[in-house]
């Protein structure tokens, strides 16, 4: 990004001052501004305009304002109607500017595993840039359209959503060539109801999928695959053969070509085979991809492993949570060779007035996983879960913590398992197991 005052206030067709001035970034927290910055003041809780002069101190070059607020005259400014909804529009602008392939993906679960699996991919072949961290939603969008390297020749970018019409928003926005739905699960069905709601949700993301792109979908989601869509459907999921899964890795074949990749689980091998459907679209070689996937970075808390200093194995998956996921990842945890493996499973949270069932039918997966002890963290565990394991695990193998008790819950995690023995810990991000994470691999 390098582009005048002058130029975004053209590009957003705002009123500037002091235009001379280069930006070759963006940000909108102004605790992270670095020199050469558009400062971008948001209004949401906070007023960024209240944060303006500390961005300048920081090196902000220049600042976008709303014209509700006054600006000293002598600040580099960018003076628009709403700062979100200009954000957005110079994001547009520069994905049609460097006009890279967009790879868009979204989904109840799996989407950032798909996302880097997919980027590692692409990479392989095209120099590609993906969504950081988990910047999904109107905010982190644009900044990741903002933020990609001028070279880029694929864009593999993650769209979250939380409520009906946001897709659309984020799928205009970066206008897909090629647009993947992980799965449909319970995320936010607090909000939406039912699974044919998220579904009808997620398959916003066609709605800024060019005409001659191609939309791709697990074969055995029944809530896809019937869906009427404008563009090209495609299919993935089938026709793979001779897994094979080991504590590290999982094995399997795909069109006579064997791939090995660093994840655990059934379920990532439906990622991965979004991530290789989205390949094939783009020309990759089979052998490129296969490669491509045996070292790739993951992003952090993605059923992330990790060694605690007495050698227990973690398995952490502590970003998002829901029925169909935690039963994919005890699965999982299942056919993992461990002499002693344990559970630890934190709220599932935004399933409304579900919750209690949601989480009462865990049971039957938990009891199912063979687990040798089962930790549970706040109130819906400890409520609709806790009573029925009751019935089958003595108070030795089965334990119970409040959401501030998560001191507690390192100190006795601190002890438990062998060298060798598995630790597996699921939960919503609002639940906050990754303090739990980071405390035992110190």
């Amino acid at each position: 990004m390098n582009y005048s005052v002058k130029k975004i206030g053209q590009i957003l067709n705002a009123t500037t001052q002091i235009d001379s001035k280069i930006v070759t970034g963006v940000s909108f927290d102004s605790r992270k501004v670095k020199s050469g910055d558009l400062f971008v003041a948001l209004v949401a809780e906070n007023d960024g305009h209240d944060y303006v002069q500390q961005a300048l101190t920081k090196g902000a070059t220049a600042v976008l304002v709303d014209d509700r607020h006054q600006i000293d005259s002598k600040i580099p400014a960018i003076i628009v109607s709403d700062t979100l909804l200009a954000l957005q529009q110079l994001g547009e602008y520069r994905r049609h500017q460097i006009n890279p392939k967009v790879v868009a993906i979204t989904g109840s679960n799996g989407k950032t595993t798909t996302k880097d699996i997919t980027s590692a991919i692409m990479g392989s072949q095209y120099k590609t840039f993906k969504t950081p961290e988990n910047f999904n939603n109107e905010i982190g969008v644009p900044l990741t359209l903002l933020t990609m390297p001028d070279d880029t020749e694929v864009l593999v970018v993650e769209l979250g959503m939380d409520r009906p019409g946001q897709l659309t928003t984020l799928s205009e926005l970066v206008s897909p060539d090629i647009a993947i739905i992980t799965m449909i699960g319970e995320a936010h069905i607090e909000f939406f109801k039912t699974r044919e709601n998220i579904a009808k949700a997620k398959l916003e993301i066609t709605k800024g999928l060019k005409s001659q792109g191609t939309l791709l979908i697990p074969y055995d989601e029944p809530l896809l695959t019937n869906a009427q869509v404008k563009q090209n459907v495609q299919t993935f999921g089938q026709d793979i053969k001779d897994i094979n899964s080991s504590s590290s890795k999982t094995i399997f074949t795909y069109q006579n070509t064997r791939f090995a990749i660093p994840l655990l689980g059934r379920y990532n091998i439906m990622n991965a085979l979004a991530a290789i459907s989205a390949g094939i679209l783009l020309h990759i070689e089979l052998k490129n991809a296969a490669e491509a996937l045996q070292h790739f970075d993951l992003t952090k808390n993605r059923t992330e492993q990790l060694t605690t200093s007495h050698g227990v194995n973690l398995i952490s998956d502590v970003y998002n949570s829901n029925p169909t996921a935690v039963a994919a990842v005890l699965a999982t945890l299942k056919i993992i060779p461990a002499t002693h493996k344990y559970v630890v499973l934190g709220d599932m949270l935004e399933l409304g007035e579900q919750a209690a069932s949601l989480h009462a039918c865990l049971a039957e997966t938990v009891i199912n996983a063979n687990v040798d002890g089962v930790y549970l963290v706040g109130p819906l565990m400890n409520k609709y879960l806790y009573p029925i394991l009751q019935r089958r695990f003595d108070s030795a193998h089965l334990h119970q913590y409040e959401t501030d008790q998560l001191a507690e819950l390192i100190k006795d995690l601190q002890t438990l398992g062998e060298n060798g023995d598995v630790i597996l810990l699921k939960a919503s991000h609002g639940i906050h197991l990754e303090n739990v994470v980071n405390a035992l691999v110190k």
